[in-house]
């Protein structure tokens, strides 16, 4: 089985557009048009049996809407759907349980496009209130190729979350791009070892025996196959994951068992 952590969908009537003005903002190509059923044909085609979607909210009043069709479509044809939040929301409370009560696993926050640094209170508290309801938070890190130079979620902010929040956020926190987009020496500096959760998304063809020593010395059981398709090839990563020769056990953590776990979808 293999379980894309970590990709996005746009609605069709505006796909075209937002993938146009991201690519132009970064300066990098889409490998599919961003639609959902262009995931569900990627999927295919890759041979990726879930995905999961992280919509990210850059206002607080697109939070409802987002999170209604997030929920709608929550589960059907192998894809999964994390709900939205914004730092700037004043219903965090009433936000996460309606995630909660919608059987969606957690939340996607990216401190980049949401204009708020990872560390910040604001942030503090949606993670602490998250977790009280069992729901796992996703934060894009490191560095964004659209706003590279003010990166709003370094390794050493984490470190400062992790402290504020002495405990309660391990093991539900994802750090996406392998703990810090384009950071890897960081990353292995100062969290490689710490009670969070890398997914391998974007970067795993931009510094591939970097990600292995990073896999390596974090531990298989904390890392989740993703790509950030439409901005990574799927079938690319997993030739990339598969060419590392790790244990047929070690590989199956990484490829699916691990997300079974925060989905919440082992069978007994």
């Amino acid at each position: 089985m293999i379980i894309d952590f970590h990709t996005h969908t746009f609605p069709d009537k505006i796909a075209a557009q937002t993938i146009k003005l991201l690519s132009e903002k970064g300066n990098t190509k889409p490998y599919r048009e961003g639609t959902l059923s262009s995931l569900r044909e990627s999927n295919k085609k890759a041979g990726v049996d879930f995905s999961v979607v992280l919509p990210v909210a850059t206002s607080p009043k697109q939070v409802e809407s987002i999170n209604r069709l997030s929920a709608e479509k929550n589960g059907k044809d192998g894809i999964f759907f994390a709900g939205a939040i914004h730092p700037d929301c004043e219903n965090i409370e009433e936000i996460l349980d309606f995630v909660k009560s919608n059987g969606l696993f957690g939340i996607k926050i990216h401190p980049d496009y949401q204009g708020v640094y990872f560390d910040d209170e604001r942030y503090i508290r949606i993670m602490r209130e998250a977790v009280k309801r069992n729901l796992v938070t996703v934060t894009h890190a490191g560095i964004d190729i659209g706003y590279p130079d003010d990166v709003h979620c370094t390794p050493q902010m984490v470190l400062k979350v992790l402290e504020k929040l002495n405990g309660i956020i391990d093991n539900k926190l994802v750090l996406a791009h392998m703990g810090g987009c384009d950071l890897p020496d960081e990353v292995l500096e100062k969290i490689v070892g710490k009670p969070v959760y890398f997914d391998t998304s974007y970067v795993l063809d931009r510094y591939t025996e970097k990600c292995r020593e990073i896999i390596e010395k974090h531990g298989f059981d904390k890392v989740l196959f993703a790509t950030d398709s439409p901005w990574s090839d799927q079938k690319k990563f997993i030739d990339i994951i598969n060419s590392y020769g790790f244990s047929e056990k070690d590989t199956e953590k990484i490829f699916h068992t691990n997300a079974e776990k925060l989905l919440n979808i082992i069978k007994p």
